[in-house]
């Protein structure tokens, strides 16, 4: 009985022991945490020289292509160019069967040869009537004829007259339909209009092809100068403001992986043009066109990564772009909190209890955040308000708020965005570069 009730004694203690070990060490783990503070990365604000870039990606094109298109309709009979070939201008591209024009030209030269026949038989005619008008009007004067076959013969020569005009005017229309006869006659015969290269060829010889008068017409080919290449890219409403003619842009093709060009901005569109209309990832553009200052042989269609410089700032206060975040000032939290509490308190009320003005001045009143930095001041972390200028791909420009060497955060990933606080306790390690830790942090 006595050794039982001793077991049971022991085992007591020795429960009560293993609760305060637990409980110490809980406690030790606790206060050290509570110490250690959150894990960030620092650097010191310097000065550098910063390039803004807007990057966009898009096609290599040539600054000048033709897309030939025939002007007359009919059966291609002669085709001697390849896709790819290189021509001069003049070299004959396209020929379209000519019988039917050929046969238009001769009959509008018939009508035309009538029409000049016409005018001499009128021209003589003309004549006669005035030799006669002449001789009745001395029969006249010496009252050898009547008045009204002096008047006859006046009509006969006014109408000789009109009927000489006639036949000019058509002398003159026939004319015209002549010269249009030969120029369709021309047009059966298509010639390169530039020293270029066949960059596509879409028909082939005996299709039969749509002339241009009355609708777009057949593309029979595109001819280009390869010499001359441009990047045509898309650039979104918010950052098309900052380009300007003649910015620098460093393109990268992707067909050429180990190289970059230069470029120079040399048209920005000025109207925009929408993709992807009437659903949810609809984004209003502007095309930009950038001359590639390099001689290479790019092929229409490449695509392309550009990023174009379009502000330039040198020996400006700069802090990793991560180290600039956004908070509600101190007073904003207050006041957002006491908002809280009243809504809480009154309860509830209906869209049609609040006027319009009343709404306007509550949206008014809702605290805004402001950009900031976190320092590092005695191991806490302290939030300091900044302005930013421009910035490049991996720094900002501060023109407010800093002074330059002082100590900001620049990493961890969450730790800026979401847990520090001013007065928050902190743990400078800076043998973890911050870019791997925020990828450590995205991960599941």
């Amino acid at each position: 009985m006595a050794s039982s009730k001793r077991g049971k004694i022991s085992l007591l203690v020795a429960v009560v022991l293993l609760v305060m070990a637990l409980g110490g060490l809980g406690a030790w783990a606790y206060w050290r945490k509570k110490d250690t503070g959150i894990t960030v990365q620092t650097e010191k604000v310097e000065r550098r020289n910063l390039t803004e870039l807007v990057m966009a990606t898009g096609r290599v094109q040539p600054v000048t292509k033709v897309v030939i298109n025939p002007e007359v309709s009919g059966e291609i009979v002669e085709l001697p160019v390849r896709e790819g070939q290189l021509v001069k201008k003049g070299d004959l591209l396209v020929r379209i069967r000519p019988d039917p024009y050929q046969a238009s030209r001769n009959s509008a030269e018939a009508s035309y040869r009538s029409s000049l026949a016409n005018v001499e038989l009128a021209r003589a005619e003309l004549e006669k009537a005035k030799i006669e008008f002449e001789r009745f009007s001395q029969l006249a004067e010496a009252k050898l004829i009547s008045e009204s076959e002096f008047l006859s013969a006046k009509t006969s020569l006014d109408v000789a007259q009109a009927r000489f005009q006639t036949s000019r005017h058509q002398a003159d229309q026939t004319k015209a339909g002549l010269a249009r006869a030969d120029e369709d006659l021309t047009k059966t015969t298509i010639v390169a209009p530039i020293d270029g290269t066949v960059t596509s060829l879409r028909s082939e010889r005996g299709e039969r092809v749509v002339g241009t008068a009355m609708m777009a017409g057949t593309e029979i080919m595109t001819v280009a100068d390869l010499n001359e290449m441009e990047a045509r890219i898309d650039v979104g409403e918010i950052d098309v403001v900052l380009v300007a003619i003649g910015q620098r842009a460093r393109l990268e093709v992707d067909s050429f992986r180990d190289r970059k060009f230069t470029g120079l901005v040399t048209e920005i569109a000025n109207a925009a043009r929408t993709q992807g209309m009437n659903t949810q990832q609809e984004a209003t553009k502007f095309e930009v066109r950038i001359r590639i200052q390099e001689k290479e042989f790019f092929r229409p269609g490449m695509s392309v990564t550009a990023e174009v410089e379009t502000r330039y700032r040198t020996n400006v206060l700069a802090v990793p772009m991560p180290s600039v975040t956004t908070r509600l000032p101190k007073e904003a939290k207050e006041q957002l909190a006491q908002q809280k509490k009243l809504a809480a308190t009154s309860g509830p009320e209906s869209p049609d209890e609040v006027s319009a003005a009343e709404a306007k001045r509550r949206n008014s009143a809702v605290p805004k955040a402001i950009e900031v930095v976190f320092g590092v001041r005695d191991g806490k972390a302290v939030m300091l308000p900044v302005k930013r200028g421009i910035s490049d791909e991996t720094h900002t420009e501060i023109t407010e708020g800093l002074d330059e060497g002082e100590e900001v955060v620049s990493g961890g990933y969450t730790a800026i965005a979401k847990q520090l606080e001013d007065g928050k306790a902190v743990k400078v390690d800076n043998t973890v570069r911050p870019f791997l830790r925020r990828d450590e942090e995205k991960k599941p």
